[in-house]
């Protein structure tokens, strides 16, 4: 049996209201929120987020390749699956690969993975952009989310077995952008209408011929796709019963591209029973439509963050703070000179202290080091030291300070200094925090995310968020 192993979805913390944009703006289309990556978040360190929580719900040995989907890279030339494959630690020999530019590549990459052997880790993640005041602003939503494909095994059973799966393609023209632009451009929407309902259909019919099941088999049924319209129009159009269409996400997190029907169908298997039936359909040149029966192993497998939780406990993000982080409008920052470019040699020979967050601990008295030494800073024993990570571990803030001066694409700037559970204490920033908010106590976990952007490098490190509960606490 082939199928899902894990699954996992991330949501960023921060909420635009729509209602806020329409007022501002003086249109209608106001209702909902919209997730918004933060300032030093972009595909990548999306992705490694859901990636990470993924991985944690996913026993047994590491994935053998890592495939990377996004239609909004980080880099073109450079492979962002690379620096996702560094920051998860994962072995040399494992091989990572860009599916990327094209809002179909995430269900491209996860049929290929389907149908393929070995352990595979499908990353999904998109960046959603549109001129101010346009659909795609409004609609548009930032996400990412990773699905873990293995044959299964005793030690590491399938969450999810596929049992059927189709997928039509038609070249037209609907949605494109192109290189270099950051917003896309569609065609009138009762065109695309006309195409993808019935594209979908037929994809999803042929889906559950495959399975050997009819509609009334399904239990959950989730349709995805930057065609809002063709999206609803398709839905009414499977005629399921009452109940087994599925939230799109649509009114809290937005359409998130590419990482889309991931993140649906990491929704649908996290809420799922052990013997239901759950589908996705993704509307984008043609349609894919993918089939899985939920397994009694579902019954003991508990999922690191559950989407439904992120998305509760999201924060509201005002309007022009949205627009100076998606650069439709430039504030003047703190008048500090702007970091320089990262070198490329100390970033390769410090790449596991920078993109794992491992540090050293003296085999001798267990001291530990953050950032890692060769000398002990408890004996003095020189060059015995074993690796440690703290990626993972929860940390409590000992001080912390806020800086207005400093140079930040988003100011203040807020630092602390944390005492990690099981030892070792590191100065860090804190993220997606409130700088009013934040006290001597507060609980934190570690985030990968990217610190600034000179001469087209991405400086990415980990910085330190509020551990927080469905609660919002």
């Amino acid at each position: 049996m082939r199928g899902i192993v894990s699954i996992a979805g991330y949501v960023p913390h921060h909420r635009l209201d729509r209602a806020e944009v329409a007022a501002f703006h003086r249109t209608d289309g106001g209702r909902g929120t919209r997730a918004v990556a933060g300032h030093d978040e972009d595909t990548t360190t999306m992705g490694v987020e859901s990636a990470r929580l993924a991985l944690r719900s996913a026993p047994g040995a590491p994935p053998s390749t890592l495939w990377f989907a996004t239609a909004t890279p980080a880099y073109l030339d450079k492979t962002n699956a690379a620096t996702v494959h560094a920051a998860l630690g994962l072995p040399a020999a494992t091989g990572a690969y860009d599916f990327g530019g094209a809002l179909r590549s995430a269900t491209g990459a996860l049929g290929a993975a389907l149908d393929g052997s070995g352990t595979v880790a499908v990353v999904a993640a998109d960046v959603r952009d549109g001129l101010p005041s346009s659909a795609d602003e409004r609609a548009g939503g930032d996400a990412a989310a990773t699905v873990v494909v293995a044959d299964g095994s005793d030690d590491r059973p399938v969450l999810a077995e596929l049992v059927g799966r189709a997928s039509v393609t038609d070249e037209f023209v609907d949605r494109w952008r192109t290189p270099g632009d950051r917003r896309s451009r569609t065609w009138e929407e009762r065109f695309g209408e006309t195409r993808y309902v019935p594209l979908g259909a037929q994809a999803f019919a042929a889906a559950l011929a495959s399975a050997g099941r009819d509609a009334g088999d399904v239990n959950r049924v989730a349709v995805t796709g930057m065609h809002a319209r063709a999206v609803r129009a398709l839905g009414r159009r499977l005629a399921l019963p009452a109940g087994v269409l599925a939230d799109d996400l649509s009114a809290t997190v937005g359409q998130a591209g590419a990482a889309q029907p991931l993140l649906e169908m990491a929704a649908l298997v996290e809420a799922a029973a052990p013997g239901d039936v759950v589908a996705v359909v993704h509307l984008a040149d043609g349609a894919d439509a993918l089939v899985f029966r939920v397994t009694e192993a579902r019954a003991g497998w508990h999922p690191a963050r559950p989407v439904a939780d992120q998305v509760a406990v999201g924060a509201p993000l005002p309007y022009a703070t949205f627009l100076a982080w998606r650069g439709m409008l430039t504030p003047e920052p703190p008048r500090r000179p702007e970091p320089a470019r990262v070198s490329a040699s100390a970033a390769w020979r410090s790449e596991a202290w920078k993109f794992r967050f491992v540090g050293s601990e003296d085999r001798t008295s267990g001291a530990i080091h953050l950032p890692p030494a060769r000398v002990s800073m408890d004996g003095g024993a020189v060059d015995d030291m074993v690796p440690v990570e703290r990626a993972d571990t929860v940390a409590t803030v000992a001080t912390y300070t806020v800086d207005r001066l400093a140079y930040s694409p988003s100011p203040p700037i807020v630092f602390a200094v944390l005492d990690f559970d099981g030892g070792g204490r590191f100065p860090v920033e804190l993220t997606d925090v409130d700088a009013d908010r934040v006290q001597i106590g507060d609980r934190v976990e570690m985030t990968f995310r990217r610190l600034f952007t000179a001469d087209g490098i991405h400086d990415y490190f980990w910085k330190a968020t509020p551990v927080r509960t469905r609660s919002g606490s």
